[in-house]
């Protein structure tokens, strides 16, 4: 259980690569015990509440990819169908969940970065890459648990583009 949260603090800081923060090297200063971060020599711990779950219920999920690869997204980027994206009729742009295959307890998070789908009573569209990690690509489509991540002190329009 240890390793899985492990695993999964560092996917929600994969989801946010491409975000980066200017930090002045004078302001740095070292931790100290009440911040909360405790560092060892095979493990860091780093405060946990900062990152919030917010239930979504579930959503019936089908995938794309192929087709769309290389073209432009709603949001502007370029699909990838290799990255952990997907679409949403309404959700906001950079909206980040984790999404959990309850039939196999499989877990991805990903990032809305589209529109869609545009198949009645389906609501999202996932990237080939999250559809792999679900391990729903041969069957399709699936419905999925779905939780917001909202992370504390990070602004909303910053992920967005």
């Amino acid at each position: 259980m240890r390793s899985l949260k492990g695993i999964f603090f560092v996917l929600i800081l994969v989801a946010l690569v491409g975000f980066t923060f200017l930090v002045n090297e004078e302001n740095v200063n070292e931790p100290t015990q009440s911040e909360n971060i405790v560092t060892t020599e095979n493990e860091i711990t780093a405060d946990r509440s900062l990152v919030e779950f917010l239930d979504k219920g579930s959503m019936k999920a089908s995938w794309y990819g192929p087709g769309f690869h290389g073209r432009r997204t709603a949001n502007g980027e370029l699909f990838n169908q290799m990255a952990f994206t997907a679409a949403h009729k309404s959700l906001k742009f950079g909206t980040l969940l984790k999404l959990t295959n309850t039939k196999n307890n499989k877990s991805v998070i990903i990032r809305i970065n589209d529109r869609g789908p545009y198949i009645e009573g389906r609501d999202l569209d996932l990237s080939k890459a999250a559809a792999l990690e679900l391990g729903l690509v041969k069957r399709g489509v699936a419905r999925i648990k779905v939780e917001e991540i909202k992370i504390a002190g990070l602004e909303e329009n910053s992920m967005m583009y």
